[in-house]
């Protein structure tokens, strides 16, 4: 059995105890706008009638979004990068 797209963004949800404001607030740091029940469609068993396959675009967005997320924006050109490292407590 293979892992679609839904599978990896479910995955990556749960791993990161993402609630649907959280996916929508992130992925807005790339500038790729999604509705909750857009993300409701993508979460939903595969023979439920409303179910929205997850396209490559929606999770390659997500994923730069998370790192960006995480880590925060790349540093521009001839600056250097922030080095303080604060670690985001998860409760």
């Amino acid at each position: 059995m293979t892992m679609t797209n839904n599978d990896i963004f479910k995955k990556l949800r749960v791993a990161h105890k993402l609630r649907d404001d959280d996916i929508v607030k992130i992925l807005t740091l790339v500038d790729f706008r999604i509705s909750k029940s857009e993300l409701n469609a993508m979460f939903r068993n595969e023979d439920h009638p409303k179910f929205m396959e997850c396209g490559d675009q929606v999770l390659r967005n997500f994923l730069n979004a998370l790192i960006i997320h995480l880590r925060g924006p790349l540093p521009k050109k001839g600056e250097k990068p922030n080095t303080n490292k604060q670690k985001k407590s998860n409760d």
